[in-house]
Formats: structure tokens, C-alpha cells, sequence
């Protein structure tokens, strides 16, 4: 009888550390996610070649994932390697895409003295209009306390733009933004302040600069906002702030996405303007953006 009890004990006991392996597992793998991502954004920065790069790193199950643009291909080959290199790395999958040497550059530039067919019609570009609204989902969170001046960020296009009939800004196109003012707000006086705008897409590999709308929102001591919405809750609702070079008070786009985006939860109490990663914010296109004709 003796026997028996012990070895229960020593058959539960073994599935006590069993369990305990399994949850410790499942407890480090988002911790060595963010770990390989950590490291290899940093590699990033500090290497020569990759250190003015637009690049941001991200990993799930091992597995990193390159965003972002880079000047040239040697520049995309060396994210390659620092990433397949970071320790804990189970594969790369690499989203960056290199820059244009100028705006003339194109994918398939003619030579010279080519003429085309004369019976061949000439394909039309495609114009997005000033005024065009881009909705993107914000790929990290931005704050009036933790965000920088002159930071950039990534967000994706959240909703196609289409131009009579045809996609021109395809659903999960990346973008660049960048943060233009950032000003942790103070207990009792001084002014919390976050304006963001767009500066690039990156459309079918290849990379244009936009100039758009400011979303430009202000928080004074004790929680109180300067900047004016309408509407609220999960309807979102229009923010007042400037067009990028404008002044405050010109009209800009508006924000929508769950729970309110910025209008929901970035003006309550005494906490600073806080914009989570996901969250959905519409711009508004300050310059036409011409695109190359796409194939039928």
C-alpha cells in the first residue's frame, strides 16, 4: 500500500513539472518575441549601413519581419543579415522597400531614342486629388510623453483609395509618418501636445512621398483640451488642429477605429494624448500624388 502512495506521489509530482515547463514556455515566448525585435531594432541603429534606415523590426514565434525603406539593395541585403544572425531567429521575412534614386526614376525607363508605336495609346497616370482622405492603422503607440520630435513611425493602410473605378492605394500599403510636435504635459500648468502627419507610402515595392493634413491635438493642466472634437465615442469624431505648415485651427480629417481612437481615451483626467498601436486615423492628402499607370 505503501508502494502505491508513493508512486501516485511521484506520478503527480511529474505532472506538476510538466505543467510548469509548459506554462514557463508559453510565458517567455511574447518576452523573446519582444527580446529578438528589441536587439535587432538596435543592431539596426547602430550599424553604418543601416543606421539612417527607416526600418522597424517586429517577431511572432521567432519568425522577424522587416518594414520600412532603405537607399539602396546592399542596405536591405545587410538588414538581411542582422536579422537572420539576432540569436532565437526562426526566419526573416523582408518587407522593406528601397527608395528611388530621384523622382524621375522609373521601373522601366526607355532608352533614348525609342519611339513608341504610333497606334499604341499612351497609358494615363493616375492621380490621387489633394483632399483625398488615407485612413491607416498606427503600427505602435505614440504619446505627448514618450515620442520625440522628428520620430518616425509606421502605420498601414487601413481602406483602399480608388480613383475612377481603380485602386490606386492598395489595403495594407505601408506608410511612414512622423511626429512634428511632441510635448509632455505638465501636473499642474504647462501644455501636453502630440501632432502627427504622413511623409511616404509605399505602393507595389516602390516609394513615394505624400504631404498631408496634421493631426494635431493639445492638453492643458489638470486634463483639460484645447483641441476641439465633435461627435465621440466609437463614431470618432473631426479634431481641429492644421494642415502641415498651417496654423492650429484649420480643419483637418478625422480619427475612427475602436474605442474612440485618440478622442476616446486620450483626454481624460490628467493623463498625456495617447494613441495606441492600432488605432485607425484619417488624414487627408495636402498635395495631389501622381502615380504610374497600373496594367489592366
Amino acid at each position: 500500500m505503501r508502494k502505491k502512495i508513493d508512486c501516485v506521489s511521484e506520478c503527480l509530482a511529474s505532472l506538476l513539472l510538466a505543467a510548469m515547463v509548459v506554462c514557463a514556455a508559453a510565458c517567455s515566448k511574447g518576452a523573446n518575441d519582444d527580446t529578438i525585435a528589441k536587439d535587432i531594432q538596435s543592431k539596426v541603429a547602430a550599424d553604418p549601413v543601416t543606421k539612417d534606415s527607416a526600418v522597424f523590426v517586429t517577431a511572432k514565434d521567432g519568425k522577424v519581419t522587416l518594414r520600412g525603406t532603405v537607399k539602396d539593395t546592399s542596405t536591405q541585403q545587410r538588414l538581411e543579415q542582422i536579422a537572420h544572425d539576432e540569436p532565437g531567429a526562426r526566419g526573416v521575412n523582408d518587407e522593406t522597400a528601397v527608395l528611388p534614386i530621384g523622382p524621375e526614376a522609373t521601373a522601366n525607363t526607355p532608352p533614348p531614342n525609342a519611339t513608341p508605336p504610333a497606334a499604341a495609346p499612351k497609358p494615363e497616370p493616375i492621380v490621387v486629388s489633394a483632399g483625398m482622405d488615407l485612413i491607416v492603422t498606427v503600427d505602435q503607440a505614440l504619446s505627448s510623453k514618450t515620442s520625440q520630435p522628428g520620430q518616425s513611425f509606421l502605420a498601414t493602410v487601413a481602406q483602399p483609395v480608388t480613383v475612377q473605378g481603380k485602386t490606386a492605394i492598395p489595403k495594407g500599403s505601408s506608410v511612414i509618418g512622423t511626429v512634428i510636435t511632441a510635448k509632455q504635459k505638465g501636473k499642474i500648468k504647462g501644455e501636453g501636445e502630440l501632432a502627427i502627419a504622413l511623409k511616404s507610402v509605399t505602393i507595389h515595392g516602390q516609394n513615394y512621398s505624400i504631404r498631408t493634413s496634421t493631426l494635431d491635438s493639445t492638453v492643458k493642466g489638470k486634463g483639460k483640451r484645447t483641441a476641439v472634437t465633435t461627435g465621440g465615442g466609437a463614431a470618432g469624431g473631426a479634431l481641429i488642429g492644421g494642415l502641415a505648415g498651417g496654423g492650429k485651427g484649420a480643419g483637418i480629417g478625422a480619427l475612427v477605429g475602436a474605442a474612440g481612437g485618440l478622442i476616446g481615451g486620450a483626454f481624460t483626467g490628467n493623463k498625456q494624448i495617447e494613441i495606441p498601436a492600432e488605432t485607425a486615423l484619417t488624414f487627408t492628402l495636402a498635395e495631389s500624388l501622381t502615380l504610374p499607370p497600373r496594367p489592366e
